[in-house]
């Protein structure tokens, strides 16, 4: 390891070619020690050193993101200024911040942190080179920075010396904000400047906020500037069957749908589990798809080596778990344990995945699947979508809560998130879902709905449609297997059903056959529609 010492920073960095010059830039060299770009195990030591975590005894880092074990959406703010003042979707999403408030908060922060020590992680986000940002990720816990390492895409080493980044996330979870002095909601905050290209993350030990940061970043600068799709989905590639040419297929869904689960699939290759963009025009087929990140950050709540072998794979060094348990008197992780909360995760580099593709792109896709757990228990397993009842079913970004997980409720409750990604778009949704349109004439793509929620009544009646079931119908589609089967017409939502499958019983396909009288189902199914056509109108 190198030492520099400049103006009062030490500065640590693995070799001379990794620059020092942006530090300056970022306002940095009031620190006391800056480590730049180490190694996953020099992090994993100093967060070990410093009591962030503990090792598992497959020898991942296990760390708690303290009080918040998730995003704070409510505290979430973009600087309105010339540049965002007439483009930003302002709403409950997207609250306006003031430039004068965010200049005084960055530079309390940057007062904080002098004499402390700070990690920096120079990474990218775009696998396209065309479209990707140069980014700087300045964090006080060693295992943010290794969140970093795993999530952004890492730039190699004869890249560095070069390396200006475009954006700075500055993360200090001990930093919190006055709510009177500073305008924020409370003392954490996530505040987006796209003028100076700084985000401001203090309060908060939950990681995702940083990898969530950039990608509302992107989801307003590839629109805009280049007319490129940004997607909350995962997407893999591979042949359809034996032989085959591998074709890209894209998975959108909220969390506990399958997003996650169905992309990494042992017979396909993994592009990626989170974040992509898709570029339009009939040019460059081969890379209009690409990942955003260079890891992967998946749910593990009641993760198995048997439901999803290629994720518990990745529970080795490296890998970064968030708020698991042990099994009381060893260093075993038990996946079932959500006693700190249910949205225990891993953050994991992208090759931690057998044959996944890197660089991270992939050709326009064949397939577009939307995943949603419907717990009201009437949507098809399997429906394909017109284009236009594609846009509508992207509009609402439709999935559903179980009863009995909150106080009162009772029965099951749609949610909804625009795009399958509300949160994270500062443009109007129906700008998106243009950009889909689009895409989906202009690439020929079947787009289905896939229902991996429940069937044969609602949650706490019916039973959660089997995942292998999910799986067989999903490569079926693939396959191509369900082009040439009759369909039938869905009374109630006018979705086109393929009336058979191979391997899969033929009274699955149509949910009213699952239920114990047609007229319970109707009543339910008309319960839900109602729902999709008020939210709809919205937009």
């Amino acid at each position: 390891m190198l030492a520099l010492s400049t103006q009062t920073a030490t500065i640590i960095r693995p070799t001379p070619a990794i620059p020092t010059a942006p530090l300056a830039d970022l306002g940095l060299l009031a620190c006391r020690t800056i480590f730049l770009q180490l190694v996953p195990e020099r992090l994993v030591q100093h967060a070990l050193d410093r009591g962030e975590g503990v090792l598992t005894d497959t020898g991942a880092l296990m760390c708690d993101t303290g009080r918040f074990t998730g995003r704070s959406p409510k505290d979430k703010f973009i600087v309105c200024d010339a540049l965002t003042t007439n483009r930003v979707n302002w709403g409950p999403v997207n609250q306006p911040f003031d430039a004068a408030d965010f200049d005084r908060l960055h530079q309390k922060m940057l007062a904080f942190l002098e004499g402390k020590s700070v990690f920096v992680r120079y990474g990218r986000a775009g696998a396209h080179p065309a479209y990707r940002l140069d980014v700087a990720v300045v964090t006080t816990c060693a295992w943010h920075n290794l969140f970093a390492h795993n999530l952004f895409i890492r730039p190699a080493e004869a890249e560095l010396p070069g390396f200006s980044p475009d954006w700075t996330v500055l993360c200090v979870p001990e930093f919190e904000a006055d709510p009177v002095s500073d305008h924020t909601r409370q003392g954490n905050f996530t505040i987006v400047d796209f003028t100076r290209k700084i985000i401001l993350i203090g309060g908060t030990g939950y990681a995702g906020e940083i990898k969530k940061g950039i990608f509302t970043v992107l989801n307003f600068l590839l629109p805009v500037q280049h007319g490129v799709l940004p997607m909350h989905c995962s997407a893999n590639a591979g042949p359809t069957e034996a032989g085959g040419k591998p074709e890209t297929a894209l998975f959108f869904g909220l969390s506990g749908t399958g997003k996650t689960t169905l992309s990494a699939d042992a017979g396909r290759q993994l592009v990626g589990d989170d974040e992509h963009g898709w570029v339009g025009g009939t040019t460059d087929l081969a890379r209009q798809i690409f990942n955003f990140e260079g890891g992967c950050y998946a749910k593990v709540i009641n993760l198995t080596a048997e439901r999803e072998p290629e994720i518990f794979g990745t529970i080795r060094p490296g890998a970064l778990l968030e708020n698991t348990r042990f099994i009381p008197g060893t260093n075993t992780v038990d996946f079932a344990d959500q006693s700190v909360t249910e949205n225990t995760r891993v953050g994991y580099p992208l090759d931690f995945i057998t044959g996944a593709i890197q660089p991270s792109l992939a050709a326009t896709p064949k397939h577009v699947f939307f995943l949603t757990a419907d717990a009201f228990g009437v949507l098809p397993p399997i429906s394909r979508l017109t284009t236009e009842q594609a846009i509508t079913q992207f509009l609402l970004g439709y999935t559903a809560k179980l009863a009995g997980t909150e106080m009162g409720i009772t029965e099951p409750v749609a949610t909804f998130s625009a795009c399958f990604g509300a949160a994270f778009l500062p443009l109007a949704p129906r700008e998106y879902a243009d950009l889909l349109g689009e895409r989906i004439r202009e690439s020929g793509a079947t787009v289905w709905l896939v229902n991996t929620g429940w069937t044969g009544g609602a949650y706490g009646v019916g039973s959660r449609i089997k995942l292998p079931y999910t799986r067989a119908l999903v490569r079926a589609a693939m396959g191509g297997k369900l082009d040439n089967v009759p369909y039938q017409t869905h009374p109630v939502f006018g979705l086109a059903m393929p009336t058979n499958c191979p391997g899969i019983p033929t009274d699955v396909l149509d949910p009213v056959k699952t239920w114990p009288t047609e007229q319970g189902y109707t009543e339910q199914a008309k319960k839900l529609l109602a729902l999709f056509q008020e939210q709809i109108k919205k937009f």
